[in-house]
């Protein structure tokens, strides 16, 4: 089940919130948790099982450090956890990769059988593993009620593509919250605002990328226009599936952390990161990259720290060399931004800046997209002119036509404008902005009906 069908929307979504804001506070995270499995449930029925594994051993993991004193002990307990944790992911994300990989390098046959990757693992492992080295750590205490631990994990919102939330976030609100009309509306607001992003605009954006994507010979501008198409498209998929979280969470009583905050304003790749998937780099920067020293080491030990993060970030993504070569190849240009291009790009002017941070952006996307090499070198050949039909044809005059709108609209939503808009005039005139996102809803819930593409580009990883 997705956010943007109308099942969850129609008929799951109204009956979790109406159960949860009329029985007492004692039942609200029965409900939360038993919506959360048979939200899981409708597209993975089996992997409900694995999950509940997960959430038993990191909750009993939790209780064992907290009870632990000596530091030795408590050091083998931690180590024991994450690596039950990262075994579970790595069994059923990264195996037959690795097999593929050792029967490539080495000469056997063993024989692997690919299993179905259980959705949302990636998520809900890394917020595990979050609480069990915050409780090792002394940040958190261990969540004693084994009820409100399940919820953490489960939460459908958040489960299956983030915002990973991190225990410490919500730790207080799992047990005692409060949900005001205010913050019911604010969460209406973000969901309409969330749902449209993906249905009016990424939708529709991705449709455009694909069918460049799939034409045979095309010019220089047209494969940049397919890759431009889908780098607003993924933008609006995957920070629309975060509105729509952060503003069911609202209406639940929870306040998620950001996840986005228009990365295609930034001027440097640096920039980028501190503003794209939030949480993610969060993550890895507080679990990964400060134990391995951060910054506060020599540089070359830095340089090594960047790169094994970044390659770490893009093996997360997937179990594909793209993700680990789009991963590599970002570990890269921060690297080189900081140690050598720092100085001459302060000298640019911001525009400039910017136009050499959406081409790297692009180009990255290429790499991201492409889990083919052969389509990913084809497809990076046609932006530099070879195997194309030259620099311009009339199918990009085509595209163009058909798609300016959307393609207006995906730049305009991309940049702060059309979000402070619309908060000056919800300080002026509340009803006219209600009306304008209840519009919104209605739209999004036509194409729905009425559409048939309708893909969540980061349910994979």
């Amino acid at each position: 089940m997705v956010f943007s069908s109308l099942n969850f929307l129609l008929i799951f979504l109204p009956i979790v919130l109406l159960l949860h804001s009329v029985l007492p506070f004692k039942y609200k995270n029965i409900v939360l948790l038993a919506a959360s499995i048979i939200f899981y449930a409708w597209g993975e029925p089996v992997y409900v099982i694995l999950m509940i594994l997960s959430i038993g051993f990191n909750y009993m993991s939790g209780l064992v450090l907290g009870e632990l004193e000596d530091p030795h002990m408590r050091k083998r307990q931690l180590i024991f956890a994450v690596a039950v944790n990262l075994l579970l992911l790595g069994f059923f994300k990264y195996a037959g990769f690795l097999v593929n990989m050792i029967n490539a390098i080495l000469p056997l046959k063993i024989e692997f059988r690919s299993l179905a990757l259980p959705v949302g693992i990636s998520f809900y492992t890394f917020q595990a593993l979050s609480y069990v080295i915050d409780v090792y750590r002394k940040k958190v205490k261990p969540q004693e009620n084994l009820l409100n631990f399940a919820v953490y994990i489960t939460m459908f919102p958040q489960l299956v593509a983030g915002p990973i939330v991190k225990y410490s976030d919500i730790e207080l609100q799992l047990s005692n919250r409060r949900i005001s009309r205010a913050k019911f509306g604010q969460g209406i607001e973000r969901l309409l605002f969330g749902l449209s992003k993906k249905v009016l605009l990424a939708n529709n954006l991705g449709l455009l990328y694909e069918t460049i994507q799939a034409s045979g010979s095309r010019s220089i501008m047209t494969s940049w226009l397919g890759i431009f198409a889908y780098t607003l498209q993924i933008y609006f998929d995957f920070s629309g599936y975060s509105d729509m979280a952060i503003g069911m969470g609202k209406m639940l009583g929870f306040t998620f952390p950001e996840n986005f905050n228009f990365p295609y304003i930034s001027d440097s790749i640096t920039e980028f990161w501190r503003r794209w998937h939030m949480t993610l780099s969060g993550w890895f920067r507080e679990y990964v990259y400060i134990p391995l020293g951060g910054n506060r080491v020599s540089k070359p030990r830095h340089i090594l720290n960047l790169l094994i993060v970044w390659v770490l970030t893009g093996f997360w993504h997937g179990a594909a060399w793209n993700f680990i070569l789009w991963g590599l190849y970002y570990g890269i240009l921060l690297i080189l931004e900081k140690y050598i291009f720092a100085s001459l790009l302060k000298k640019l002017p911001k525009a400039a800046r910017h136009i050499y941070t959406m081409l790297l952006v692009m180009f990255g996307w290429v790499l991201f997209s492409n889990t083919d090499f052969g389509s990913m070198r084809t497809y990076v050949g046609t932006l530099f002119g070879i195997g194309t039909k030259g620099f311009l044809d009339l199918a990009f005059f085509y595209y163009i036509r058909n798609n300016l709108i959307i393609l207006i609209m995906g730049v305009l939503c991309a940049t702060p404008l059309i979000r402070n808009y619309i908060v000056r005039c919800s300080r002026k005139k509340p009803e006219v902005t209600s009306a304008v996102l209840l519009l919104l809803g209605i739209l999004s819930i036509a194409f729905l009906v009425y559409g048939t593409y309708n893909p969540f580009l980061y349910f994979r990883f």
